[in-house]
């Protein structure tokens, strides 16, 4: 690696800056050892882990979780390269992508990793006092420089049209369904997007059967029921082309995979039969019904009631912040049917149907109503309360026809839907770096074109870079999951830095508008109200961080 932080290419730079990162990486996983064994002790209260224990030391918790997801993300950015070495592809904008990520993020774990704006993750919040190696320190001095980052933005705007920077890795069967649906969204969704938003109207129809002849509610479900049967690595890579498009459309995949998690996981055969196929085409929209106004994060306190009506139920209750729940035909929804009981055990899952309404009459059975929620962004199936006042389900509608299963049902589905949201999180991110580097570009002031100003310039690179991070980390977490891997662990890293990655990039595309960027008829205003949603949702970045720290300690 040249001193001036310049990735040269050459097959000795290569393996010089090879050298270097495969050094570092011990470095880092032997902090994190020490760091999860630290954390380890502060919880442990009479040989025991404790949730008060852990809740009082909770910064050193969520500093843990910060650390492992670095350490992943840098152990996968290696495997990238690797992968990319192998097969004479890593060309200079992917040797720059690694040596800057590598500079950063060990910038970021030996000084302070940001969880948020004022929030920062230090060593010392887990008893760690560490000084880098020379491998680290030489990666820390000369890997993310002004240097290294004006030669990968240069090579961005050799490159610029392509929906990516730099070799993601993917095999060619992916590639070719990325470029089928980059294609899609670039015709169909992004021209018609900021419209959509401004007007805060509902997908039309229309490109939801687009959609659907293009197989991507089913993608992942079995053939056997209708499904494409494909990998979870091909929803992610669809999920990010529509999202870099639109979050909404790429979110209407979201609706659907849930739905089919739950019913594929937990179903009875009748009920796959039933509800499957309908699903896979597009016939069957569904929308998930969990929150409640006084519970958020804390699903297992949920209070809405399901009572036996001879062999059918009856549901009574109030939720909110149910996407598209108008135009849906199935509701999955998560209500108390065990007498007795307060906690998470007490949980059913039902398939409850309804007739699908109209933005005018959002909900036109007995026993349902509610209304819409005015949102920042995230607008195209909208968000609303759905209240229940004895509203009938069929008794064959319980979810695997056992009651006190709901939460278990639930939590199966974890994996793929942060996997998912990790997915748009990056469609989101390339969306607003697409956007700056193109007005970075076109913009003129002072003589010269914003992006000659290496604060500018600096920003398009930075993004670039955490962007090509979350996305190895989240391919990482699908591959795992088509592996038959358990990866809870994995889709919340990649959901929490993902989530990260694009409201900074988000906020960066529009400091890159300036004032322009404040205004609502520019598209980087609507990319930065989408992408703060990415943050709460699907598992606010504190609970993501608690449940990550958790499992760490297993």
């Amino acid at each position: 690696m040249a001193h001036d932080g310049q990735q040269i290419g050459t097959g000795a730079m290569i393996a010089d800056l090879f050298a270097l990162t495969r050094a570092a990486l011990p470095e880092v996983e032997a902090l994190f050892a020490a760091g999860r064994e630290n954390l380890r002790a502060m919880v442990t209260v009479a040989g025991k882990i404790t949730p008060a224990a852990l809740e009082e030391h909770q910064f050193a918790a969520h500093t843990l979780a910060w650390l492992a997801t670095y350490t992943e993300s840098l152990r996968q950015m290696q495997a990238w390269a690797d992968r990319l070495q192998a097969q004479g592809k890593c060309g200079d904008m992917e040797m720059l992508l690694l040596q800057i990520a590598f500079g950063e993020y060990l910038q970021h774990i030996f000084g302070g990793i940001p969880m948020s704006q004022t929030e920062m993750a230090r060593l010392s919040d887990l008893g760690l006092a560490a000084t880098p190696g020379a491998a680290a320190q030489t990666l820390m001095a000369h890997g993310n420089t002004p240097a290294a980052r004006t030669a990968l933005v240069a090579q961005m705007q050799e490159n610029h049209g392509r929906a990516t920077f730099g070799h993601s890795g993917l095999d060619d069967e992916l590639e070719m369904i990325r470029d089928q649906f980059r294609r899609f969204a670039d015709a169909e969704v992004a021209p018609h997007a900021h419209g959509w938003h401004l007007r805060d109207e509902l997908i039309p129809l229309e490109t939801i059967g687009q959609l659907a002849e293009m197989g991507v509610f089913g993608l992942t479900i079995p053939a056997e029921y209708g499904g494409l049967g494909m990998s979870k690595a091909s929803m992610v890579v669809v999920s990010e082309e529509l999202s870099r498009g639109y979050i909404g459309v790429g979110s209407l995949g979201t609706r659907s995979e849930i739905a089919a998690e739950l019913i594929l996981c937990g179903g009875t055969d009748a009920q796959k039969q039933q509800w499957l196929p309908g699903l896979a085409d597009g016939s069957i929209l569904p929308t998930a019904v969990f929150t409640e106004p006084n519970t958020g994060s804390d699903l297992g306190s949920l209070r809405t009631k399901a009572r036996r009506d001879g062999d059918d139920w009856r549901i009574s209750g109030n939720k909110t912040w149910i996407t598209h729940a108008a135009r849906t035909h199935v509701m999955t929804v998560l209500a108390r049917s065990v007498e007795g009981t307060s906690d998470y055990r007490g949980l059913s899952m039902f398939l409850a149907e309804k007739t699908p309404g109209s933005d005018a009459q959002p909900f036109v059975d007995a026993g349902l109503s509610g209304g819409e929620i005015e949102v920042l962004g995230y607008r195209g199936m909208k968000e609303y309360t759905v209240n229940f006042d004895d509203f009938a389900v069929k008794g064959e509608n319980l979810l695997g026809g056992t009651e006190g299963q709901g939460f278990k049902q639930l939590m199966q589905t974890f994996e793929s839907a942060r996997i998912q949201t990790a997915a748009r999180a990056i469609g989101v991110a390339q969306n607003a770096l697409e956007l700056a580097l193109q007005y970075a570009q076109d913009r003129k002031q002072f003589g010269k074109a914003l992006i000659a100003f290496p604060r500018v310039a600096g920003k398009l690179a930075m993004m670039a870079v955490e962007i090509m991070v979350a996305r190895q980390l989240t391919y990482f977490s699908a591959w795992q999951k088509d592996n038959g891997h358990r990866c809870d662990l994995e889709a919340g890293m990649a959901k929490l830095l993902g989530a990260r990655v694009a409201w900074s990039a988000a906020d960066n595309a529009l400091q890159v508008h300036g004032g322009n960027g404040f205004a609502l008829e520019y598209q980087i205003s609507r990319v930065l109200c989408d992408a703060r949603i990415l943050n709460i949702f699907e598992g606010a970045a504190e609970i993501q961080a608690q449940v990550i720290a958790r499992r760490l300690l297993d």
